[in-house]
Formats: structure tokens, C-alpha cells, sequence
């Protein structure tokens, strides 16, 4: 019955008190092929960085005591090297980034002296530490720089390389089996009879679940009729860590995914049926902590509950949050749902001189186009049952655009 469906939200917090999720093992990658990749320990500064006090303008190194007045040019620091002259009763030339002399606690910029004749004039006060970026200024030795389970990004790799580390420990990807279900379905290759459609939904649910950090393999279709229903189903369990299945989750007589399910794993369906538009059928089951997501026929629908609804399963296989871009932006027309249930309603986004404004499109699950026509989708939570033209919104992006 309808009333004993649960909301989204109760849904994944009812699975994970019954399904404990098999963590992520860790592997260790090469620092060029890390970018994307979740790190699974924390890295910790292995020295101070910088090791030395670096001037962070072009200028002269000099001790602040000796400022206001007129100092000889003793020499030059150079990059790299570690003979710097002294600069005691001096001024020595020194680059952005160069180590200070071990006698200089200041820096002053170029521009705030006059030089003559190999002497600098200083016409102001210097107090020490003036332009200068002391030892471990930015990481000191013992701090933790990066923590375990955040996903590796540009400045990450900078950080790792700069601390020395070329095998980078990340979460192996998360093999998830990806099989459709019906016997509609043919290849996108091939030109479908009457009656029959090509399979979109294993490549936009590949295309989603790689985008969220793991591997997905695609499996033959389930039949509807044949013996290997389970047998198949079963197979795809014991290979992978997770399997999502489209189509087959309905409560018709030709959808075998639940009995499947209930017959072969532990322990096994765990949620079928939310109060939501679209995907209602959607089902969440597992065998052994392998998550088993049995998501809608429909491709606007099977996507849809992937992405808004599905992700914290695959951020526990995957070890890190889903990171979803989202976009602040208000109504440009209404939007209607059913009270009591959530929706969620595809959106273009349209820019304006006030900000972005989100145009509510047609909410039909068969569509295959409509979530590529969209932007991104707008949650109606159980109250939201009319918004108005104008209420501000929170766009969420689909994941991989």
C-alpha cells in the first residue's frame, strides 16, 4: 500500500540499519594516475614545508634592527643555493621564494628602497619577520595535510608530489555489475522491431556510476521468461561488489527482480517501493554487503533515483561522498507535486539579469530525453506540494555534466 512506502530519506537511513556496506580496500597508484581517486589514509607533513625561511617578495634580506638607514649590497641569494652572503649590517638581494640568509629576519620590497652606488636607503621601519614566510609556515612537520576520504583533485596531486609521495593509497574502485532487465530490450546497435526499444539505461546508469568513482561492467539482459533469471543475477553477485539491475522492479507477474532477490540473497530485499516521483518501484537490497539496487525500467526514473536517491549507497562502495555540483536559482513557473511524497522535477536553467531562473519541464519517466534536455533537477520534499513562480530553489546537477 502506498502509505507503508517510505520517503527517499527514510529509505536510506532504514537500509544502512540493516545492510552494513563491505568497505572499500586500498590500493596504492602511481601520483600521475591518482587524480579522481579517493584517498584512503591521511597524509601527514613528513618535514617543515617550507623547510627554510623563504622571502615572499623580490627585494633585500636584512636584519629589521638595521632598518631605518643605508646598508651595502654584500651579494645575491640565488635559487637553490645554500652559500647566501651574510646579511649582518647588510642587504643582500633576494628573489620571491629564495631561503633567507641565516642572519636576516626581514625582507623589504624593492619598490620601498632607493639604491646608490651599491648601498640601499631605507626610509622606514622594518619589524622581523616583515615578507617572510618562516619554517613550516605552510605545512609543519606532523600535521595532518589531507584526510582519508576526500577525493584527489589538482591541488591534491601538488601537495602529494611536494611531500614526496609517488604511491598514493586510494580506495579501489568498486566493481558494480550493470544489467537491464526485459525482453523489449535490444542492443543500441541494432534497429528494434515494433515493440522493442534499444537499452539506454545500462549506458546512462554506466555513465552515472562511473562518474561517482566506480568501475561499472556491463552484464547480458535478464529475460523475463528464462531459467537463468537468478542464476545470472547470482553470478553477477559473486563478481562484483555491487549490482544495479534496471527494469524488473515493478510488482507485476513478469517482474522477477524482488522474488530473484528474496531467493538468492541475504538479506535480500531490505526496501522495496518509496513514496516518490518518479521511481516508485525503485528496490534496495543486498547479499553479504553487497549492495543489490533495483532501480525503475523507466530511463528518466532509473536515473533519477541512481543519482538523488541511490548515491549514499555507492559513496559507502566507493569510500567518499558523492560531490553533486548544485546551483542557486528561483522558479521561473510553478511547480506542483502530490502531497505527502517527494519529487523530484527536472529543470532547465535559464540565465538572467537577477540570477538563474529554472524552468520546471514535464515530469514523464519514460522519456529518455527529458534528463538530457534538463539541467539538473529541484527536490519537493512531503509539504512541498505547490511552489510558487519566484521561490528560490536549489538546482542539483546531474552527476558527470
Amino acid at each position: 500500500m502506498p502509505e507503508a512506502l517510505l520517503p527517499p530519506r527514510q529509505a536510506i537511513v532504514a537500509y544502512f540499519s540493516r545492510v552494513t556496506v563491505a568497505p572499500p580496500r586500498v590500493e596504492r597508484v602511481e601520483l600521475d594516475d591518482a587524480l579522481g581517486r579517493v584517498l584512503a589514509e591521511p597524509i601527514v607533513a613528513d618535514d617543515d614545508y617550507p623547510n627554510a625561511p623563504r622571502s615572499l617578495m623580490d627585494g633585500f634580506a636584512l636584519c629589521a634592527r638595521d632598518a631605518p638607514g643605508a646598508l651595502r649590497i654584500a651579494g645575491e641569494v640565488r635559487m637553490g643555493a645554500t652559500d647566501a652572503p651574510a646579511a649582518t649590517a647588510s642587504a643582500v638581494r633576494i628573489p620571491t621564494g629564495g631561503v633567507l640568509p641565516h642572519d636576516a629576519d626581514a625582507v623589504v620590497p624593492f619598490e620601498d628602497v632607493r639604491v646608490q652606488d651599491g648601498v640601499i636607503i631605507i626610509e622606514v621601519a622594518v619589524k622581523p619577520g616583515d615578507n617572510v614566510a618562516p619554517r613550516g609556515a605552510d605545512m609543519p612537520r606532523g600535521e595532518t595535510v589531507l584526510t582519508a576520504r576526500r577525493r584527489i583533485r589538482a591541488p591534491e596531486i601538488g601537495v602529494l608530489a611536494t611531500l614526496g609521495i609517488t604511491a598514493v593509497p586510494v580506495y579501489r574502485r568498486p566493481l558494480v555489475a550493470v544489467i537491464s532487465s526485459g525482453d523489449e530490450l535490444v542492443e543500441p546497435g541494432a534497429r528494434p522491431a515494433a515493440g522493442q526499444i534499444r537499452d539506454s539505461n545500462r549506458y546512462a546508469i554506466a555513465a552515472s556510476l562511473r562518474a561517482m568513482g566506480a568501475d561499472a561492467h556491463h552484464y547480458p539482459t535478464l529475460r523475463d521468461e528464462t531459467k537463468e533469471f537468478e542464476s545470472a543475477l547470482r553470478d553477477a553477485i559473486r563478481e562484483c561488489d555491487a549490482v544495479v539491475v534496471s527494469g524488473g522492479s515493478s510488482v507485476g507477474d513478469r517482474d522477477r527482480l524482488p522474488q530473484a532477490v528474496a531467493a538468492i540473497a541475504r538479506p535480500g530485499v531490505v526496501i522495496h517501493g518509496l513514496r516518490v516521483k518518479p521511481g516508485k518501484p525503485t528496490l534496495f537490497g543486498a547479499h553479504d554487503g553487497k549492495p543489490i539496487l533495483g532501480l525503475p525500467g523507466n530511463p528518466t526514473s532509473a536515473l533519477m533515483m541512481l543519482e538523488a536517491v541511490a548515491a549514499p549507497i555507492v559513496a559507502a562502495l566507493v569510500g567518499s561522498p558523492v560531490e553533486a555540483t548544485v546551483v542557486s536559482a528561483h522558479l521561473a513557473e510553478p511547480a506542483r507535486s502530490r502531497r505527502g511524497w517527494t519529487w523530484y522535477v527536472p529543470v532547465r536553467l535559464q540565465d538572467d539579469a537577477g540570477g538563474p531562473l529554472a524552468h520546471p519541464l514535464p515530469l514523464r519517466s519514460f522519456s529518455v530525453s527529458v534528463t538530457a534536455r534538463a539541467d539538473g533537477y529541484v527536490v519537493m520534499n512531503e509539504d512541498d506540494e505547490q511552489l510558487a513562480a519566484g521561490t528560490p530553489v536549489v538546482v542539483h546537477r546531474f552527476l558527470g555534466g
